[in-house]
């Protein structure tokens, strides 16, 4: 008698907690075969609500944290993916690549997080400024992370693509809440549970699965969500996008990209989820004798 395997039923991700989602739905992942490989949580409104929620109560603890520390965090999660390759390797054929192609993607995955480790503690020396003025003051910029991030993460680079657009949007000390690839979403929610086992603290990155027709709009028009990065081509959704982040003025974002190539990796992606704060601080002349003017 043939034995019926226990399917995994995959939860979403918030908080540092892998809850299912409130509606109780989910929906059936298969292969090409259309054999069953999975069930997969179908995420609702009150889900992303919750998600927000938790995201903006890690922000002051994840930004305040120090560069280098982060930095560590970054690193360690590599490692806790290096320990998972055989894992996400399968679920990648799983998902319809080969072998030689699941390897190369779960590789340039580690490498992606080792290189925004070291940026790190590197982007603000090197977007910081000193700026001249006509007066006796010091003027600098310095850039400071947007605050919550909602992410539309690209449907058909289930690992590396999600890798590639969470490690800028953190290492610039944003939080973010992601809403994974509908139709290849098995490797989002192992990359969920190695987040849960590294130092990453909870609810600094958040994602859920479901469809991008329901969440769409909710990620996009959020009234406490800072910014949208979206990494699809939908003409559809890219104008839906623009329509309702304009309700708050949320700062907007279009990382469609092909993530294997080296230009998709650059500081200036963790530029785009920055804002730029100037100080002016006064400079205290000393005259003649040490009379302060």
């Amino acid at each position: 008698m043939e034995r019926i395997p226990v399917l995994k039923t995959y939860k979403i991700y918030i908080g540092g907690q892998f809850p299912r989602t409130e509606s109780g739905r989910y929906y059936e992942l298969k292969d090409k075969s259309k054999k069953l490989i999975a069930n997969m949580c179908l995420s609702s409104r009150k889900d992303l609500r919750n998600a927000v929620t938790a995201a903006r109560s890690a922000f002051a603890g994840w930004s305040g944290k120090t560069a280098f520390n982060r930095s560590q965090i970054l690193y360690r999660i590599a490692e806790m993916l290096e320990g998972r390759k055989a894992q996400l390797k399968e679920e990648l054929m799983l998902q319809g690549s080969n072998a030689k192609q699941a390897e190369a993607e779960v590789a340039l995955s580690i490498d992606r997080l080792i290189y925004y480790a070291g940026w790190c503690d590197k982007y603000s020396a090197l977007f910081s400024s000193v700026n001249p003025v006509a007066s006796s003051h010091y003027n600098f910029s310095i850039p400071e992370p947007t605050g919550v991030v909602t992410i539309i993460a690209p449907e058909e680079s289930s690992l590396l693509g999600l890798v590639s657009v969470i490690a800028p949007v953190i290492a610039g000390g944003n939080t973010c809440v992601v809403l994974a690839s509908e139709t290849n979403p098995l490797c989002s929610i192992t990359f969920s549970e190695i987040l849960a086992t590294s130092d990453l603290p909870g609810g600094v990155v958040n994602i859920l699965t479901g469809t991008t027709k329901e969440l769409l709009e909710h990620f996009s028009s959020h009234m406490d969500v800072n910014a949208i990065v979206y990494c699809r081509k939908d003409k559809n959704e890219i104008k839906a996008v623009g329509e309702h982040a304009s309700l708050n003025v949320k700062r907007t974002f279009y990382w469609a990209k092909d993530w294997t190539k080296d230009e998709s990796q650059n500081p200036y992606l963790i530029l785009d989820l920055q804002e730029t704060k100037t100080t002016w601080h006064p400079i205290e002349n000393i005259g003649i004798g040490g009379a302060k003017y």
